[in-house]
């Protein structure tokens, strides 16, 4: 299952990863959509101008609730346990209890401008904007594993399908999928 949020329509589209076809979409419960994330049961989707990430029924598209945050974020992950979020105006990663709604922690980004946010199982994956990087980060130890050259110069947000990552671009309307063993 392949999520996208547009922030130009304001939908939320499931799209099938082989052909890249949209399969349905329902409006997004923000005014600007930028990072999903799926926790196995629902969709999460944070929102850029009301700054809050709702969780969301993934076939109705129904908001089940909302967690208000203070910071703008832009890229959003799940770790099997808590939320992650990415944060352009502080150059920051958020760790979040999807329960609470509390902060457990945050770290500085490598860079100034980050987007998008995903999790591999074991590390996160953060692209900015900006440079076009992709940095792996070890989330305990909070340091930067390795950095990877972008396959557009626009890197918006990141997902991890458990082999590759996937890469969508924000000007191009387009989406690469990464081997990046």
């Amino acid at each position: 299952m392949l999520w996208i949020a547009d922030d130009n329509t304001n939908l939320i589209y499931q799209v099938d990863p082989v052909t890249g076809t949209p399969i349905r979409s329902f409006t997004s419960p923000g005014t600007q959509p930028r990072g999903l994330t799926w926790d196995g049961h629902h969709l999460w989707n944070c929102d850029v101008l009301d700054d809050v990430i709702h969780e969301v029924d993934p076939v109705s598209g129904t908001p089940i609730r909302s967690i208000a945050i203070t910071t703008v974020p832009t890229g959003l992950t799940w770790d099997g346990r808590c939320l992650w979020y990415a944060d352009a105006n502080t150059a920051s990663i958020y760790q979040v209890d999807p329960v609470t709604g509390t902060r457990i922690r945050s770290f500085g980004t490598p860079d100034q401008t980050p987007t998008g946010l995903t999790w591999d199982g074991h590390h996160l994956w953060h692209s900015d904007i900006a440079t076009g990087a992709i940095y792996q980060i070890d989330p305990v130890t909070e340091t930067v594993i390795r950095t990877i050259k972008a396959p557009t110069p626009n890197p918006f947000d990141l997902a991890w399908d458990g082999r590759c990552l996937w890469v969508a671009d924000a000007n191009a309307d387009q989406i690469y999928q990464m081997s990046v063993n």
